[in-house]
């Protein structure tokens, strides 16, 4: 069945190769990215170019996650014109590289607006079409810093994407009666075939950085070694958005809470299998297990 799909943070990366991954089993996508008369024309022209090449249904929609007003433009004009919303992708996100102490309070709220208040903006201005349909699907793209191995140099970025995660859990159960699925995609580290390293913030407090230089001088060309060296050489990451593509795709009720894609394999998944199995076990235990899946019909 095809959907309409609003992917957020879609100019490139995980959001770029989603939305045209969906694009291409049949479903209509708004590739949502910001400043598309501006910085991301050029995507905007790929994603045009993609779509005519192809004969898909993928269009690029003005969304800057950290407004509301464009947010809510957003969802206006894909329900205006494809009339509903069926799936939301949230898949927008910014990285960090630096120590923790050298960012200021204001980078790390910034951070925290990114990956983690953009989500909220999002679903208030989607979720009232899908909780009057009874019908729709929320897909968390995670990290597998949540659960699994955090190298030095990223904390702000850890702790949004829990913190993120979090959320989503508790979406999944506050949604499930109005019949609203969730997933969690937990994508590993993934060192190329992104721009999220590129394109991360650095410290402003840059006399703090060079103090930590004199006891961890080059750490941060360090980690990105030691990552690009766990992952296997044949690591896709279009594997990403292949699994996003199988979720979309999987009947409501059978969708699976979360799936890890995670070449490097830093522990995440065995331990986000215990967590979220005791996550089942405590709602057994106070008698809410209808919560853990979306009603089907009623």
């Amino acid at each position: 069945m095809p959907y309409v799909v609003l992917v957020t943070g879609a100019s490139s990366g995980f959001g770029a190769l989603t939305a045209r991954a969906l694009a291409d089993t049949g479903h209509t996508v708004y590739a949502g990215m910001r400043q598309t008369t501006g910085r991301n024309a050029p995507a905007v022209a790929d994603a045009q170019t993609y779509a005519d090449r192809h004969g898909v249904a993928l269009r690029a929609v003005e969304l800057d996650v950290s407004a509301q007003e464009s947010v809510d433009a957003a969802v206006a004009q894909v329900t205006a014109e494809a009339g509903r919303i069926d799936v939301v992708v949230h898949n927008a996100g910014h990285m960090v590289l630096g120590p923790t102490e050298a960012f200021t309070p204001e980078q790390i709220a910034e951070i925290y607006d990114t990956n983690v208040l953009s989500t909220q903006r999002v679903d208030r201005a989607v979720l009232p079409q899908m909780r009057d349909r009874r019908d729709g699907l929320l897909l968390w793209v995670g990290s597998s810093s949540t659960y699994g191995g955090t190298p030095p140099y990223l904390g702000p970025y850890f702790g949004a994407k829990a913190a993120m995660d979090h959320l989503a859990k508790s979406y999944a159960v506050e949604l499930s009666r109005f019949g609203i699925d969730t997933s969690i995609v937990v994508p590993g580290s993934f060192t190329s075939g992104t721009n999220h390293f590129a394109h991360a913030m650095h410290p402003e407090d840059t006399a703090t950085a060079q103090a930590y230089d004199a006891f961890y001088a080059g750490l941060m060309d360090d980690v990105g070694k030691a990552l690009a060296t766990l992952a296997p050489a044949d690591a896709d990451v279009m594997e990403v958005a292949r699994a996003i593509v199988r979720i979309v795709g999987t009947p409501k009720g059978e969708r699976p809470f979360r799936v890890t894609i995670d070449p490097a394999d830093d522990g995440s998944e065995r331990v986000s299998d215990v967590a979220d199995g005791v996550r089942a076990d405590f709602y057994e235990r106070i008698g809410m297990t209808d919560l853990l899946t979306p009603r089907t019909a009623g």
